[in-house]
């Protein structure tokens, strides 16, 4: 089976900057000005969570930032979204000075759980529909299933999750992104997410009439 993602996991980093003759633009003003933004595009907070931290409530930046006053705190985050139109809805209203980086780092998608048991039940029914003709094809017929087994998952490729990441830095006004297949997009263009492949196997045995 294969799906169009509807959970596309960004990280987003964040940092101080200062421009000649103004004053720094301080990470707790970076940071409540891209939460306002995120909200006002229809992101709930809950599709919002920090990926990492670096500033005045780290013990290791604190002491640098006291020998190094102009040292720059950073913040990185990872936001949910559920379509590409979303991101770019967001990358309009982030502060060109402030964003380091926009990574997407995965592709994902709601309903995982209920394709998983439609592939399981397709599979048994594709099982038995084999048992089916082979057994004719020796005069035979197929009787009741004896067992139904699916191989350990953790230990099969079974689940093929489309995984995206860019290497490009969010510059300016510009962003770009590589493909899985490392063809880059140009700036503007809207992104085209490769689908997801779902694969299940199951092995079924079954008695002979």
């Amino acid at each position: 089976m294969e799906i169009i993602p509807d959970e596309i996991y960004v990280n987003i980093t964040l940092r101080e900057y200062q421009k000649r003759g103004e004053n720094k633009k301080d990470i707790e003003t970076i940071k409540n000005t891209f939460l306002e933004n995120c909200r006002a595009i229809g992101l709930p907070d809950s599709v919002i969570s920090i990926f990492s931290f670096t500033g005045y409530n780290n013990y290791y930046s604190f002491k640098k930032r006291k020998k190094d006053p102009d040292m720059q705190s950073s913040i990185t985050y990872q936001v949910k979204f559920k379509s590409s139109e979303l991101m770019d809805k967001l990358v309009e209203k982030l502060d060109d000075e402030a964003t380091q980086n926009f990574i997407i780092v995965n592709t994902s998608h709601s309903k995982m759980t209920e394709f998983r048991r439609q592939l399981k039940i397709k599979a048994v029914q594709a099982a038995k529909d084999k048992g089916i003709y082979l057994t004719e094809a020796v005069s035979e017929r197929l009787g009741e299933a004896i067992t139904i087994i699916e191989p350990d998952e953790s230990k099969n490729n079974l689940y093929f999750a489309n995984r995206l990441v860019s290497n490009n830095a969010y510059s300016q006004t510009n962003l770009s992104f590589r493909d899985s297949s490392g063809n880059e997009n140009e700036p503007g263009q809207q992104i085209d997410f490769k689908k997801i492949r779902l694969r299940y196997e199951v092995s079924v045995v079954f008695g002979l009439k």
